[in-house]
């Protein structure tokens, strides 16, 4: 058996991981994944095609993004529960298959011989599977057609996964555009193709950025829909005395539930990770029991669930292996899985609840200490002729925007003391867990507003857009014009499509770190860097003194 995946920023040595996984992936669940993302090419294949003449089956684009999204790092780690969405992927390429000579049936024509991923049948034992998944492996594609070629297949790709994910976030509260299955599938049916090219990549891969846009508008208008739009609210981030359940990873629909489910029984319920912007909601903050934050971000898990006294509820990707010191108090939701991991799979989340009564608890409250979260976009827009004023009076001299993924490489080090050397006449915009490097650092205020403004998830970044949208119509100028500097680090998927998002926007000069893509060959980065200024993170001094500089 072998493996190759290079999809985080972790991955091994920066080239990729092959025999052992960085992110706890097995070789099998590996391979098993890069089968299923073959496989929703082949039901895209067909997909598309009854598309164009006028057929769609909802379930099918929904079984697409949910089975994209399950390969995103740190989701999906169980391979029994990986055969059985491939088994599932199969009935799904048959409906999508009959769907389209149905139609083709309907207008008279004959149906197009489809080739490639729809044509594969799939091995129903696992030896013959994982021989299946080594055919299709990027080490294969890269002998066939080279580096490059490939690096932007993967690009645009894991651009989809990202994509997906946020899709299905924002699909659980209710909201959807046809427009981005449409997408999906032309994407990979696109890549299922043995035709592709440098040109058509990157054309389809700021595409993806482009579709992702609408996505991350859905949503917000998802989650503001529901919970109401972010407030700044301090959050306490010291236990407090009594049984508690601690739920991490993005899906505020969980939260609530669970949050609806404990109600009255004498539990605490903390946040972590991702979770802790859902203090911002109003009509989540307006659950008293949700009492604060608890720990840091994603990879400090294990030492912070072995110390929690009480279960982990982990709703989306971020789960780390679990130790066996807690392994028996983590569950899972939606489509998260670990192997032995006792997973809830209808909301219903009375283990959880039952797991909590028995666990002891706190023992006593902490100290009471607090941050500040809840700015999004109308949060900071509802202050935006103080901060437009603090800009013309000098007051305010440049934005930072300083975010993203967080993660446990050496070198992330540099996102703490780039906030730290931040002078003080200026703002600093944070968003998803790459700001717990700095979050609880006191940086005070600046023109009657922090200096430190806490956007949300990744899932907000759509937030942080607007507001630089904002304040570029404000000053009658473009973005790339305003005294803004985008800092970013990433680790998965949706740090990827982001990145596109970004780029379709045509916003320059993004610093990235802490280290580049390794799917992204020297050759692409060079057309990156030519058209759109990418450069990587240096020291914080030196990116500093240049972005102040210009």
């Amino acid at each position: 058996m072998s493996m190759f995946c290079y999809q985080c920023e972790q991955t091994s040595k920066g080239l990729g991981c092959t025999t052992f996984s960085v992110c706890g992936k097995d070789e099998t669940t590996a391979v098993l994944q890069d089968l299923l993302v073959e496989a929703v090419k082949g039901i895209s294949q067909y997909a598309r095609r009854a598309r164009g003449m006028g057929a769609k089956d909802r379930s099918v684009d929904v079984f697409c993004i949910e089975a994209l999204f399950t390969t995103v790092t740190n989701v999906n780690f169980d391979p029994a529960r990986m055969q059985a969405i491939l088994a599932e992927a199969d009935g799904v390429r048959e409906k999508a298959k009959a769907l389209y000579e149905r139609v083709c049936r309907q207008a008279g024509q004959p149906p197009e011989t489809v080739r490639g991923p729809a044509q594969t049948m799939r091995a129903s034992r696992l030896p013959e599977l994982i021989r299946q998944g080594e055919m299709i492996s990027i080490l294969s594609r890269q002998s066939a057609v080279g580096a490059d070629l490939v690096g932007l297949q993967e690009l645009l790709t894991y651009g989809v996964k990202g994509m997906a994910a946020y899709a299905d976030h924002a699909l659980v509260l209710g909201q959807e555009d046809d427009s981005v299955y449409a997408f999906i599938h032309e994407a990979m049916d696109y890549l299922a193709q043995d035709n592709n090219t440098v040109g058509d990549l990157l054309g389809l891969c700021l595409r993806c950025g482009e579709v992702n846009l609408r996505v991350m508008e859905l949503l917000d208008i998802a989650n503001t829909g529901a919970y109401g739009h972010p407030v700044p609210t301090p959050v306490r981030i010291e236990p407090v005395q009594g049984k508690a359940i601690l739920v991490s990873g993005h899906d505020l629909k969980d939260l609530e539930l669970l949050l609806r489910q404990t109600e009255g029984k004498g539990i605490n319920v903390y946040t972590h990770g991702e979770m802790l912007p859902a203090h911002g909601y109003p009509k989540l903050k307006a659950f008293k029991h949700l009492v604060g934050n608890y720990g840091g971000a994603w990879q400090d898990q294990a030492e912070e669930f072995a110390a929690f006294p009480g279960p982990i509820l982990m709703t989306t990707n971020c789960i780390q292996k679990p130790q066996d010191s807690y392994k028996g108090r983590v569950f899972t939701s939606g489509l998260v899985a670990w192997p032995g991991v006792t997973h809830i799979g209808n909301q219903d989340f009375t283990p959880v609840i039952a797991a909590a009564q028995a666990a002891p608890g706190f023992a006593a409250d902490g100290p009471n200490k607090t941050i500040l979260v809840g700015f999004g976009h109308e949060a900071v827009m509802g202050a935006a002729p103080q901060v437009i004023e603090a800009v013309k009076a000098g007051a305010i001299k440049h934005f930072f925007l300083v975010g993203g993924c967080d993660g446990a490489k050496v070198g992330r080090n540099y996102y703490t003391e780039f906030a730290e050397l931040v002078p003080k006449d200026c703002v600093v915009l944070t968003l998803a867990c790459g700001k717990y490097r700095f979050n609880k650092l006191e940086f005070g205020q600046i023109g009657g507003l922090p200096r430190l403004l806490d956007v949300g998830q990744c899932n907000d970044a759509y937030s942080a857009i607007q507001i630089a949208v904002a304040l570029a119509k404000a000053f009658n100028c473009g973005v790339n014009d305003l005294p803004l500097s985008m800092v970013l680090s990433w680790y998965e998927q949706k740090a990827v499509v982001i990145l596109l998002t970004l780029l379709f926007l045509g916003i320059k000069n993004i610093r990235l770190g802490p280290s580049l893509p390794a799917f992204i060959s020297p050759a692409i980065l060079n057309v990156l860097v030519e058209k759109f200024n990418l450069m990587p993170i240096t020291t914080p001094e030196q990116d500093l003194k240049a972005i102040l500089k210009n």
